[in-house]
């Protein structure tokens, strides 16, 4: 029997603004996911992409002065660069304005029409297009969104619902069978709460929209973006309600769902709701982590307030930064971003923690060690010691703990280090060469498992450092060996 494939998600970015730090934060943890379990030969499919319709992407393009399809082809291909520049390897890029998706779209439309999950009816709502959310007044903070701090939009007229209040009974019986559908579970029980009060029927279309996937059987009506972009999860393992994929089942279920917390409601709610009602099986895992936030807020290109990540970058290297993000603020959990948590972290962590220890040991080796791979010694008690934490390391990282996983190796490269000044190893050079072989063989060992473990958050540096800890370090000629460059230069 075939291995269902590891699915995991993101959010299908909406196209309305470039990509900032906030969009790469939910990006970096699938990632990090998918190489840690691609490096334990689980079979993985990684989807992420950008939500293409609506008013806001239409407003934009007019304000560039553009059509909006040529704007999404520029947003799209910032994303692309993007997560390029950051070392993301994503198996799928969706993108919602695809003819394919659009007619999927359509598709399941009409089918929900057909079984009465989706009605005709005439009814003012209050909605933010950035989050996708429908709003009571009362949800609402001087008529604007919570999340996004803009005004609310008010939609009224003849629209398309989707019966949304059909499925609360339904939502609250899998949510008590699987308690870690919504993740982490504290942030839970607002959806929860809001279940048992009850649901209302959501609105999922507009009239008279130029930019949309027209309803086919109402032409006059376009497909509300979120609806659309809800679909691609399913789409992108293969689903099509007339037309499904041979393999989809191997995919299908997502088997976790990323998204920051803003769209909780979105994707723990409503998007379940539409696979019940399409009969589709619900993802394992909806996890919703935290914001970044500068000086207390938001961070939103909106407001002026972000960081891009292509400076960090171009500053610190890109992994000083993907190590950043999950260090500093446990996943899930909002964080303030500020330039000197970012320097002081990485001097102490990375340049004087990670580079120095290693710096030392294959300077060291370069000079004591011979051309040969170092054999495992006899007696391995470090290396032993640490590689006991292996198992936790990597429950750790499979129940997305990033920051749990990385204190955890920093603890090993703190061992290493205070063993290389309690051994005096320029000591043993003079006193006892055998045991300074053996003690040198022992760390080369133990880098390569923390070489290892930091592969998912930092591969460049996991590579350099695979390299240098594979192959002997004393020149062909015999001549001097020559230092080890540093893997993180003091700033």
């Amino acid at each position: 029997m075939k291995t269902k494939t590891y699915y995991i998600t993101t959010p299908l970015y909406y196209a309305a603004d470039k990509p900032h730090l906030g969009h790469a934060y939910t990006t970096l943890a699938a990632d990090v996911l998918a190489r840690h379990l691609r490096a334990r030969d689980i079979p993985v499919q990684f989807l992420t992409g950008t939500c293409e319709h609506g008013a806001d992407v239409e407003r934009a393009a007019r304000e560039k002065n553009v059509a909006p399809k040529v704007w999404c082809d520029r947003t799209a291909a910032d994303f692309r660069a993007l997560w390029k520049t950051l070392n993301i390897k994503y198996d799928q890029f969706l993108r919602t304005a695809d003819p394919a998706h659009e007619a999927g779209v359509q598709a399941v439309f009409e089918q929900l029409l057909a079984s009465g999950d989706i009605y005709s009816g005439a009814r003012e709502d209050l909605y933010c297009p950035a989050c996708g959310t429908f709003y009571d007044e009362s949800e609402l903070k001087d008529g604007r969104c919570s999340e996004h701090a803009r005004p609310a939009q008010r939609l009224s007229g003849e629209s398309y619902f989707f019966r949304l209040s059909k499925y609360g009974g339904a939502l609250l019986e899998h949510y008590r069978e699987h308690p870690d559908f919504l993740s982490p579970r504290w942030r839970a029980q607002e959806l929860v709460s809001s279940a048992k009060a009850g649901l209302r029927d959501v609105q999922v279309s507009r009239s008279k929209a130029a930019w949309g996937v027209r309803v086919r059987s109402n032409p006059e009506h376009t497909v509300h973006a979120w609806f659309g972009a809800l679909l691609g999860y399913a789409a992108g393992a293969g689903y099509h309600p007339e037309k499904p994929a041979h393999d989809f089942n191997s995919l299908w279920p997502a088997d976790v769902h990323l998204a920051g917390r803003e769209s909780f409601r979105l994707h723990g709610v409503v998007w379940p709701a539409m696979l019940m009602a399409l009969g589709l099986k619900l993802p394992h895992k909806v996890y919703a982590h935290g914001w970044w936030t500068i000086n207390g807020a938001r961070m939103a290109k909106a407001r002026g307030n972000y960081i891009k990540a292509e400076d960090l970058v171009k500053d610190y290297g890109v992994d000083a930064l993907r190590y950043f993000v999950f260090r500093e603020v446990a996943f899930g959990q909002d964080g303030n971003f500020s330039p000197e948590a970012f320097h002081r972290r990485y001097n102490a962590d990375l340049a004087n923690g990670l580079g120095n220890l290693f710096s030392r040991v294959m300077n060291m080796a370069a000079k004591y060690l011979d051309h040969r791979l170092p054999e495992k010694p006899a007696d391995c008690e470090t290396f032993g010691q640490l590689s006991s934490w292996t198992p936790a390391i990597h429950h750790s990282m499979e129940t997305l703990q990033f920051r749990e996983a990385l204190e955890k190796i920093w603890q090993g490269i703190g061992t290493l280090s205070r063993l290389l000044d309690e051994k005096k190893p320029w000591v043993m050079a003079r006193t006892d060469p055998a045991a300074l072989r053996t003690f040198l063989h022992e760390l080369v060992w133990c880098l390569r498992l923390i070489a290892a473990w930091l592969d998912p958050f930092m591969p460049d540096t996991a590579s350099r450092m695979h390299l240098q800890l594979g192959v002997g370090k004393l020149s062909a000629d015999g001549a001097e060996p020559q230092s080890v460059p540093p893997l993180f230069p003091l700033k």
